[in-house]
């Protein structure tokens, strides 16, 4: 763990007057009462300035040759992810791809190489932004063609190379497996938060997707089947979290730039979608108010209330950036059903 990151975090902190999320303390400091203007940094094509959240996390080098360099025929422009695949509707609906990063928000902060995020600076300054970003890269990569797909995992690989270069070390294969892991587990829990729980044969195709894209991106030791990552997530879970000033934050983060009501919403929709181990470190509700409303949601969209809800619950400075994940039109069917 890097001393200058350590020690941005804890001035962070400090200046956000955030509570204590571990030992027997469960107080948390009043929200700030103004929600300061930020701007996001997401470019559409690019990295943009801050980068995807995850490039802190520096994947594994892959130990074949690219695919980049492997396909240049026209076969390149198949879709990376099968047509009509659950993994494409789960990652075209935007409402998806937001429970999928608010359960991720929580697991990051609770990681035990979480200083990673930390290395380049960036954040806690604007870390709804580089949620948003990093939202926009997966899309990228589950959506678009295998050109794509190919075109985006290099642009992280080249990012999370930097900040390795920079710190002068190697985060372990297991903190790669983490970030893969819990993108696949949320978004299976928010497909059934808002829809119905996923198929078996559904199960399979997710993980098998997400298997494929670790594969690209050089992560080792990934299991061959859904079972066999169902039980190698409940062992990271066990063993790989741990509440830290990193935790406190980026929590900070997340409530400066979300307003007091706004996080406090974050905080009812993380209860009701995390696993126990991080809903027990982070002492978020157990049985949260918004859990019926969640089951709503598709509801009070389909008649006409989802512009209106979003401009609600985003922050305006991120409000259009969030709205441009929005590909459910381009699929052209509705969600598979079991």
């Amino acid at each position: 763990m890097g001393a200058a990151a350590a020690e941005r975090a804890a001035v962070s902190a400090r200046e956000s007057g955030i509570g204590c999320f571990h030992g027997k303390s469960n107080r948390r400091s009043s929200v700030p009462e103004r929600l300061p203007e930020q701007r996001s940094c997401i470019q559409r094509e690019g990295l943009g300035r801050s980068g995807p959240l995850l490039a802190g996390w520096t994947l594994a080098r892959p130990s074949r040759t690219p695919a980049a360099k492997r396909t240049e025929s026209g076969g390149s422009l198949d879709p990376f992810v099968r047509n009509g695949s659950i993994v494409r509707r789960i990652w075209a609906d935007v409402d998806l791809v937001l429970l999928v990063f608010a359960g991720a928000a929580a697991e990051f902060a609770l990681n035990r190489a979480v200083d990673w995020l930390f290395a380049t600076g960036q954040l806690p300054r604007d870390a709804l932004g580089r949620l948003v970003a990093t939202a926009a890269f997966a899309q990228r990569i589950a959506l678009g063609s295998r050109r794509q797909a190919e075109q985006a995992m290099a642009a992280i690989r080249s990012a999370h190379a930097a900040v390795e270069r920079r710190r002068g070390d190697r985060i372990p294969a297991w903190a790669h497996r983490d970030v893969l892991y819990l993108l696949i587990d949320y978004s299976e829990r928010a497909f059934r938060a808002l829809h119905r729980p996923l198929t078996s044969a559904e199960q399979h195709e997710l993980y098998g997707a997400f298997r494929s894209i670790g594969e690209e991106l050089g992560i080792p030791e990934l299991p061959s089947g859904y079972d066999g990552w169902r039980a190698d997530r409940e062992r990271h879970l066990a063993r790989d979290l741990a509440a830290s000033h990193y935790t406190m934050a980026l929590y900070a983060a997340y409530r400066r730039q979300l307003g007091p009501w706004r996080y406090t919403l974050l905080l009812q929709v993380q209860g009701a979608l995390v696993p126990a181990p991080v809903r027990v470190l982070l002492h978020l509700p157990r049985r949260p108010c918004l859990q019926f409303a969640l089951a709503l949601y598709p509801v009070l969209a389909s008649r006409s209330l989802r512009a209106a809800i979003q401009r609600a619950l985003i922050p305006p400075a991120h409000l259009d950036a969030v709205r441009s994940l929005d590909r459910v039109g381009s699929l052209g069917r509705a969600a598979p059903s079991p």
